[in-house]
């Protein structure tokens, strides 16, 4: 699989303002709101994991608004880890020393197949101390996407799955972000999806 994720890939989904899946400038929005709403709730963050981090435009971002944290990129991209330095390594069997306060993991799950997808999630939660940020492509979502800035070689389930998969360890509390079961901070029913 490492293979697939080179630099011709990274050029077209990553970099070419054409072809490219989001911009930097969504990454920092996106930054800004998980920082804003982990603050709200007052969950401390010093320690960010962003798994599947590509060529790291949002784990930067977190690193901006969260500057005195640790950061840490983690790729299965050979060409990403040589590049940028993040550790090689995947969702579904990579080990932390110690559970990080957010781990972030954008457009990684679609790509695995249904049990490794699983075993995924769970290994998520055994990373994530209090928060997670996700990024998930759906069959929900097939009339959402744009297909020529989405990479079509991704396993499209519906959202009913992930949810089944992520309710036992997660809360979604909204814009993909989700809280460790039990969550550390009051998040009334309204507030949660599911």
């Amino acid at each position: 699989m490492t293979e697939r994720f080179d630099k011709a890939y990274y050029d077209r989904f990553y970099r070419n303002p054409e072809t490219r899946a989001v911009t930097p400038a969504v990454s920092r929005r996106q930054a800004a709101f998980v920082a804003a709403y982990l603050k709200h709730l007052q969950i401390p963050v010093r320690r960010i994991l962003d798994i599947g981090c590509g060529t790291g435009a949002t784990l930067r971002a977190l690193g901006k608004q969260y500057p005195r944290a640790v950061i840490q990129g983690v790729e299965i991209s050979a060409y990403l880890c040589k590049r940028y330095g993040w550790q090689q390594g995947s969702v579904v069997d990579y080990q932390a020393a110690t559970p990080c306060d957010l781990v972030v993991c954008h457009d990684v799950l679609a790509y695995l197949n249904a049990t490794d997808c699983a075993r995924a999630i769970a290994n998520l939660a055994r990373l994530s101390r209090a928060a997670a940020c996700l990024g998930i492509l759906t069959a929900d979502d097939a009339e959402r996407y744009d297909p020529k800035r989405t990479d079509s070689e991704q396993y499209l389930r519906p959202a009913s799955w992930y949810r089944k998969h992520l309710r036992p360890h997660f809360v979604n509390i909204g814009g993909g972000l989700y809280l460790k079961r039990p969550p550390e901070a009051t998040v009334w029913a309204m507030e949660q999806l599911f």
